[in-house]
């Protein structure tokens, strides 16, 4: 019987994996390239940066309205306008307006990696190169880190800057388990002994697409091919094998039999929350907290990790489109986001509580005090667990790839 799930989704991925690639070009603004930092700033004061980004998680949220907005407004004199959007149609929107030659956008900010960084710097629908421009990345980061030179085997040539770092976690009602299951196969028995208590969101969301790269990179065998290779149509398809099986044969015990997948993560913590589920997950590995202080998420909520495969890891970074018309005030955005308050407060568990891509030797004694009297909270699991279990992402071409043959093995069975 064919599952049901949102149509959008559907047309997301599909428009998505149809996508073809075209030589990166550089969308450079010569006279943004040739201003100083100081003539940025002054552009920017009295500006408005309307930031397109996911909207999914109340703490980030939270962030971005409570804190980066009102000091964004007091030190630059930018005013902040979040717009709530997936990526995906974040990137169809930058694409309509390419075509359409639409050279004053809508958009100036936009959060993003992966799949969605690739599909966009070689559509060239981004700014750049611009960090080299950002007095902040300079100073606190290391520039030369692959970490940030490469997004999902992409380089990012200076078209993107880092502004944190998260891992792939689960959580779960510990009043309702007590052994958490550490493998794929522990989490298969889980499901049939607790038929209807798991779910994961569908193949286009992008935490269900997250975990369906752990099922991969847990029955894949030849991990290390994958990781370091660039994209091979003959490798997946022959790796994707196993994967498929897996999600099929657990199927029946998921959340109403499978025949329905949450759409998102909004949706996945909702049913945790309301107790219809037992577990959830996320690629951040402190969300819980603010869940937790809340009341969204239930006071026994902990962590765990797959210690095999283990936990994919990544960082996102922030871009700027090709047709921003408020650049120099998307430069002054990334630079306060980027300062080390701005990372300490979204370290904290009060608001994000997301690791941060700062580096920590390049601070002052006085920069670092915030970062080490930081407690990230009970359900965040202890910094050398995710350490040893860290797992890097693999090509983003594979993402596409996997959503649409999702689809086809899995959701159309």
């Amino acid at each position: 019987m064919k599952k049901s799930f949102f149509l959008t989704q559907s047309i997301l991925i599909l428009a998505l994996a149809g996508c073809t690639g075209q030589p990166p070009a550089s969308n450079s603004s010569e006279q943004t390239e040739q201003q100083t930092w100081e003539e940025i700033r002054q552009t920017a004061a009295g500006e408005t940066v309307r930031m397109y980004m996911w909207g999914g998680d109340e703490g980030i949220n939270q962030y971005m309205d409570e804190w980066v907005k009102p000091r964004l407004k007091e030190e630059y004199d930018v005013t902040l306008e979040r717009i709530p959007l997936n990526t995906n149609e974040i990137i169809q929107k930058l694409e309509t307006e390419k075509r359409a030659g639409q050279q004053d956008g809508t958009i100036d900010l936009i959060w993003m990696n992966g799949e969605n960084f690739k599909r966009a710097k070689e559509s060239s629908l981004l700014h750049g190169p611009f960090t080299e421009q950002i007095p902040n990345y300079q100073s606190y980061y290391d520039t030369e880190s692959l970490d940030f030179t490469y997004d999902f085997g992409t380089e990012t040539e200076g078209f993107e800057a880092p502004w944190g770092k998260v891992q792939f976690v689960f959580h779960y009602d510990s009043s309702k388990i007590s052994n958490p299951p550490s493998t794929l196969e522990e989490l298969q028995k889980w499901t049939r002994e607790n038929p209807g208590k798991f779910t994961y969101p569908a193949a286009g969301d992008f935490t269900g697409d997250a975990f369906i790269r752990h099922v991969l990179y847990g029955k894949a065998s030849s991990l290390e091919q994958l990781l370091d290779e660039p994209f091979s149509m003959n490798l997946i398809e022959e790796e994707s094998e196993d994967v498929w099986r897996y999600l099929n044969e657990m199927e029946p015990d998921l959340w109403r039999s499978g025949e329905t997948y949450p759409s998102s993560l909004t949706e996945l913590d909702r049913l945790y929350s309301q107790g219809e589920i037992w577990m959830t997950m996320g690629y951040n590995e402190a969300r819980a907290e603010v869940l937790v202080e809340d009341g969204i998420f239930p006071e026994t909520t902990e962590s765990f990790i797959l210690e095999e495969p283990g936990s994919i890891g990544n960082t996102h970074f922030l871009s700027i489109p090709f047709n921003s018309p408020n650049k120099e005030a998307a430069m002054a955005a990334i630079d306060f986001m980027l300062a080390p308050d701005a990372q300490s407060a979204k370290l904290s568990p009060e608001y994000w509580g997301e690791n941060t891509p700062i580096d920590l030797t390049a601070l002052s004694s006085e920069q670092k005090e915030p970062f080490e009297k930081i407690d990230r909270g009970k359900t965040v699991l202890d910094q050398q667990t995710l350490n040893d279990a860290f797992l890097p992402e693999i090509d983003a071409a594979y993402v596409p790839w996997l959503q649409e043959k999702w689809i086809d093995e899995v959701a159309s069975q």
